[in-house]
C-alpha cells in the first residue's frame, strides 16, 4: 500500500503516506491503522487519536513469545545467537555476541527454535524474519542491488567453491591476477542459474565459449594506474582519502608505548626508535619537534591484534601480528610511510619477536617492506569490514531502528525524520548475518582473523564504540586529526589540512545539522521541557541505551537528552552514520579493493625474517615475487571477495539519495519543506565543492598523476559502481 488520498475535504485532499505491506485477514486479523501525513508530538495528538496512537505501538512491541512469522509488524530485541549451526557441524558452532562475555549490539528478534545440539544457539533458515515493512518493496526485490546480492551470495559465491579444485591455489605469477580482468575465469556448466542476468557486471557472454566467464570490471584506481597499489605514496595517501580513512591517528607521546601486559605479550616500548625515525626524516626535523608541529601519525592494530594472534596463528592458511604503520606529514600535505613494526607474543617454546621494516633503496629490505605493508593491510581490511563498517553502521543502526518502531508512533515527527535513514537496513542485516558474518561465510572463510572474525567486531564495540564518537567531529578530535578553532571552517582546525574524508565530511555533516536544527526546533519551542516532557522521544532514548545497546547502558559518555540542542546531536549522529559514514567506508569497495593486492583480505604467511627455514629463504632471496604471491589471498578467497564487493559497491537504479526526495510528511508542513529545500541546496553545493577540490593541483591528495579523485562523499551517483552518492540509509 503505497498511499491513500481522501478527497471532498474544503482545505484539500487529506494524504496518508502508507509505504506498508497489507496482509490478507487470514494470515493478520487484526485491522491496519494508517496515520494521515500530519505529525504530531505526543501532548498535542487530537484527543481522538491518542488511544490509536498508544495501541499501535503496544501492537508494533508484541509480546517476546513464540516465533515471528513472516506477515507481521512486530519490533522485539535478541542477541547474536543465529551466527553459528552446531546441528550442521560441531565446528560451526559460535558464541553468542551480546551479554557480559562478549558484548554487542542487539538484532530483531525472530524466536525460531534452537539449535539440538546447543540450546544457546538459534536455528539458522533460509527465511529469516524481518518486520514485515522492513523487507524489500517490490521495486527493490527485482532492481539490481537485492536481487544481485541474494544471487551472488547464495549461488554464484557457493558455485564457485565448488568449481576451483584447490581451496588454498594461490596466483604463480602477477599477469594470472590481470587475467581475471583481461581474460577472465572459466565458469563451469550450469542449469539452474543464468549468472549473466543477475551480474551482467561480472559475467560475460563470450560467443566462441560454451561456458560464461567470470570477468571482473577493471577498478577505477587501476584503470588510472596500473602500479597505484606498489606506491609507498599511494600507501599513505589512502588512509585519509581511501576505504578507512577514520583509522589513523596523530601520535602525541614518545616512544610509542603498548598498554597491553608486557609479562603476556612483551615490552611495552616500541621497537621504532628516534634513530629509525630521523634516518627517514633526515634534513626535515627531529622526532621531538615533529610530534610537537603534529606531523607524525599512526595506524595502530598493535595492541586490538596481538592478543588475537596466538589463536589466529592455530587456524588453517592464516597468519596474524601486532602491527604499528608511521607516517610523516610533508610540506605538501601527503604522508610519507616510515616504518612499519611487525610483532608476534610469546606462543608455546618461541619467545617475544618482533621486527621494524623502512623503505629502502636495497632490493632485500624493498622487499621485505613490500611484505610488511601486505600484512598492514590485511589487517586494515580486516578491521575495516568488521568494524568500521559493519560494526559501526549496518550493527549498531539495527537497534536505533528498533526502538524508533517500538517508543516512537508513526506520527511523531523525529520518527518521520529517521524513517527514511533505516529504509531496508534490516533486510539488508538479516541478509548479512546468513551468509556474509555467519559461520563458514564470506568474512570468515576469506579474512585474515578467519573463524574469530566476529568476535573481533565484538571486542572492539568493548573496547572503543562510544556513541558520541560516532559524531564526524567527535571523532576527529578523539584521534587528533581536529582540534576545536572557532576561526576555522566548520570550528575545527584539522592536523591534516588536505584530508578528503574530513574536508568533504564536515561540509555534509554541517548541511546535515543545519537540517535537522530547522526540522527539530519546528517542532519543538525553545523551552527545554518540551523535549523533557516529551514521553516517547525519552522513552526512545532510554530504550536505545539500557536494551539494544544494553551491554554499554553504564557508560558516562551517553549523551543527555534534555534540550533541542542535544536531540540535534544524538539524531544528527544517528543521520551521519547511516548516510555519509556508510557511504565514505562502502562503496568504494570494489574500487580500492577490487585489485586485491592493494588491499588483501588476508594474509597467509609469516615474513620470511620470522623463525625463517632454509627453504624459505631461498625462495625470498631467488624469487621474492613469489613468496609475496604465497602471503596474498587464494585464487577463490580472491574471486569471492572481489564478486561480492563488486555487488555491494553498487548503486541500484531505484537508489534514494539524501536529500534527493523530500517525504511526504514533509512536503505538507510549508517550515519543513523550506528547511527541506535549503538542505538539497547544500547538498547541490556540495557535489560542486568536490569537484573544485578535484581539479586543485594544490591539493595532492586528490590530485595528481594516476590518482582517483575522491568522491565518496559527492552526494548524487549513476546506477552501478561509481565510488561516489550517499543515500539515505544503509540499504546494501
Amino acid at each position: 500500500m503505497k498511499e491513500i488520498v481522501l478527497d471532498g475535504f474544503l482545505t484539500g485532499p487529506i494524504k496518508f503516506a502508507c509505504d506498508s505491506w497489507v496482509h490478507s485477514k487470514f494470515d493478520n486479523p487484526d485491522l491496519r491503522v494508517f496515520f494521515s501525513n500530519k505529525s504530531y508530538l505526543p501532548s498535542e495528538t487530537p484527543e481522538g487519536l491518542k488511544r490509536l496512537r498508544e495501541d499501535e505501538l503496544i501492537t508494533l512491541r508484541g509480546n517476546g513469545q513464540g516465533e515471528r512469522k513472516a506477515f507481521e509488524r512486530i519490533y522485539d530485541y535478541d542477541v547474536y545467537n543465529d551466527l553459528g549451526n552446531p546441528d550442521k557441524d560441531p565446528d560451526l558452532k559460535r558464541p553468542v555476541l551480546g551479554g557480559k562475555e562478549y558484548p554487542y549490539p542487539r538484532r530483531c528478534r525472530t524466536g525460531r527454535p534452537r539449535c539440538a545440539t546447543d540450546p544457546l544457539s538459534e536455528q539458522p533458515s533460509d527465511e529469516v524474519y524481518v518486520p514485515r515493512d522492513e523487507s524489500f518493496s517490490e521495486v527493490k526485490l527485482v532492481t539490481f542491488s537485492a536481487n544481485t546480492l541474494q544471487s551472488g551470495l547464495h549461488a554464484l559465491v557457493p558455485f564457485l567453491r565448488t568449481s576451483v579444485i584447490d581451496k588454498n591455489l594461490g596466483f604463480p605469477l602477477f599477469s594470472a591476477i590481470d587475467d581475471l580482468f583481461n581474460e577472465g575465469f572459466n565458469l563451469p556448466p550450469q542449469q539452474q542459474m543464468d549468472f549473466k542476468t543477475i551480474l551482467p557486471r561480472l559475467v560475460k557472454l563470450v560467443q566462441d565459449a560454451r561456458n560464461d566467464i567470470l570477468r571482473f570490471e577493471t577498478p577505477a584506481t587501476m584503470d588510472k594506474d596500473r602500479f597505484f597499489w606498489f606506491r609507498d605514496e599511494e600507501f599513505g595517501r589512502q588512509t585519509i582519502a581511501g576505504l578507512n580513512p577514520c583509522c589513523i591517528q596523530l601520535v602525541t607521546e614518545w616512544p610509542l608505548k603498548s598498554k597491553l601486559d608486557p609479562n603476556v605479550y612483551g615490552p611495552a616500548e616500541s621497537a621504532i626508535t628516534t634513530d629509525i625515525v630521523e634516518k627517514q626524516i633526515r634534513g626535515f626535523t627531529t622526532v621531538e619537534d615533529a610530534i610537537k608541529q603534529k606531523k607524525l601519525f599512526v595506524l595502530d592494530y598493535y595492541d586490538f591484534f596481538l592478543p588475537l594472534v596466538e589463536e589466529v596463528r592455530k587456524l588453517e592458511g592464516t597468519t596474524l601480528y601486532g602491527s604499528r604503520t608511521l607516517f610523516f606529514l610533508n610540506e605538501d600535505g601527503t604522508l610519507r610511510s616510515l616504518a612499519i613494526e611487525l610483532a608476534r607474543p610469546p606462543i608455546g617454546e618461541k619467545p617475544f619477536w618482533r621486527q621494524v621494516y623502512t623503505p629502502s633503496w636495497h632490493s632485500t629490505e624493498v622487499w621485505l617492506w613490500r611484505l610488511a605493508k601486505s600484512h598492514v593491510l590485511a589487517h586494515d581490511a580486516g578491521y575495516h569490514q568488521l568494524v568500521t563498517h559493519w560494526l559501526r553502521t549496518h550493527c549498531c543502526t539495527e537497534p536505533y531502528i528498533i526502538a524508533t518502531n517500538r517508543q516512537l508512533s508513526a506520527m511523531h515527527p523525529i520518527y518521520r525524520l529517521l524513517l527514511p535513514h533505516f529504509r531496508y537496513t534490516m533486510e539488508i542485516n538479516a541478509l548479512a548475518r546468513e551468509a556474509l558474518i555467519n559461520a563458514d561465510g564470506i568474512i570468515e572463510s576469506s579474512f585474515t582473523p578467519k573463524q574469530l572474525s566476529i568476535l573481533v567486531s565484538s571486542i572492539a564495540y568493548d573496547k572503543h564504540w562510544q556513541f558520541d564518537l560516532q559524531a564526524l567531529p567527535n571523532d576527529l578530535i578523539h584521534r587528533g586529526l581536529a582540534e576545536k578553532d572557532p576561526n576555522a571552517p566548520h570550528g575545527l582546525k584539522l592536523a591534516i589540512e588536505d584530508y578528503p574524508y574530513a574536508n568533504d565530511g564536515l561540509v555534509l555533516w554541517d548541511a546535515i545539522k543545519s537540517w535537522v536544527t530547522d526540522y527539530v526546533n519546528h517542532y519543538y519551542s525553545d523551552d527545554s521541557r518540551t523535549v523533557v516532557s516529551d514521553e516517547e522521544l525519552q522513552a526512545w532514548w532510554e530504550e536505545i541505551r539500557t536494551v539494544g545497546h544494553g551491554d554499554k547502558k553504564d557508560e558516562p559518555w551517553w549523551p543527555n537528552l534534555k534540550t533541542n540542542e542535544d536531540l540535534v546531536e544524538i539524531v544528527t549522529t544517528i543521520v551521519w552514520i547511516t548516510s555519509g559514514h556508510h557511504a565514505a567506508v562502502n562503496f568504494g569497495q570494489y574500487t580500492y579493493a577490487g585489485y586485491f593486492p592493494n588491499r588483501p583480505a588476508i594474509a597467509r604467511s609469516n615474513m620470511p625474517t620470522e623463525d625463517p627455514s632454509d627453504q624459505e629463504l631461498e625462495l625470498f632471496y631467488d624469487k621474492p615475487e613469489v613468496t609475496l604471491l604465497k602471503c596474498f589471498p587464494s585464487q577463490i578467497q580472491a574471486m569471492t571477495v572481489m564478486t561480492v564487493l563488486d555487488i555491494l559497491s553498487s548503486h541500484s537504479p531505484d537508489e534514494e539519495y539524501l536529500g534527493q526526495t523530500i517525504e511526504p510528511a514533509w512536503e505538507e508542513e510549508p517550515m519543513v519543506k523550506a528547511a527541506f529545500e535549503k538542505f538539497q541546496g547544500r547538498l547541490m553545493e556540495l557535489e560542486g565543492i568536490v569537484d573544485e577540490r578535484n581539479a586543485d593541483k594544490n591539493l595532492r591528495n586528490r590530485n595528481g598523476a594516476g590518482i582517483l579523485p575522491y568522491e565518496l562523499l559527492k552526494p548524487t551517483s549513476e546506477p552501478g559502481v561509481t565510488g561516489k552518492g550517499v543515500p539515505y540509509s544503509i540499504s546494501i
